[in-house]
Order: C-alpha cells, then sequence, then structure tokens
C-alpha cells in the first residue's frame, strides 16, 4: 500500500509542478490554489509513505516520478522540445526508479 500511495504523492507533484506554470507567477486566483492544495496533498502523501519506506528511496522515487511526469507533460502541454537526448535521458531516470524500487 505505500507504494500506491508514493505513486499518488509523485501524480500530485506532477500536478502541482504544471500548476506552477499555469499560476503566472501566483497571479491567477484559481490555479494559484489548485497548485498550493495539490502540493498539501503530495507532502502529505509523501509522508504517508515514508512511515514504512525507506526515507532515500521514498523521496527518490517521488522526486522521479514528478520530474519524468513533468518533463513529459513539458513536451505535451506547451511544446517544449523532446529531443533523443531529452528522452534518453528520462528513459535513465525511469530505469534508476526501477533499481532503487527493487533494491527496496
Amino acid at each position: 500500500m505505500s507504494w500506491f500511495i508514493l505513486l499518488l504523492a509523485g501524480l500530485f507533484e506532477i500536478a502541482w509542478a504544471i500548476g506552477l506554470k499555469y499560476t503566472e507567477g501566483f497571479t491567477r486566483l484559481w490555479p494559484t490554489l489548485g497548485t498550493v492544495a495539490a502540493m498539501g496533498v503530495s507532502i502529505t502523501l509523501l509522508g504517508l509513505a515514508m512511515k514504512s519506506l525507506p526515507l532515500g528511496t521514498a523521496y527518490a522515487i517521488w522526486v522521479g516520478i514528478g520530474a519524468v511526469g513533468t518533463a513529459l507533460l513539458g513536451m505535451l502541454l506547451f511544446d517544449e522540445p523532446a529531443t533523443v537526448a531529452r528522452l534518453v535521458s528520462l528513459g535513465l531516470i525511469v530505469a534508476g526508479l526501477v533499481g532503487l524500487k527493487l533494491a527496496s
């Protein structure tokens, strides 16, 4: 169950990272409120997952889910470049996350 909670925490991290773009420097009310709410949910879920998962593993996977998801959504939503080098680099992050999971 902790791994599922950690996955949800990572998904909420993606939500708040993408939400930051839509806040336009925290000048738009609703995107700002949604972003702050997603931050709170993400951190709360991360804390719950860390009750039974190793700190380093949980934090690294949380950050990795957020980084990969945000980068991919940046490519899809904001026309950021999807170069081979970027995609390979994201693949390496995913491989590292899988390695952490298998080693735990």
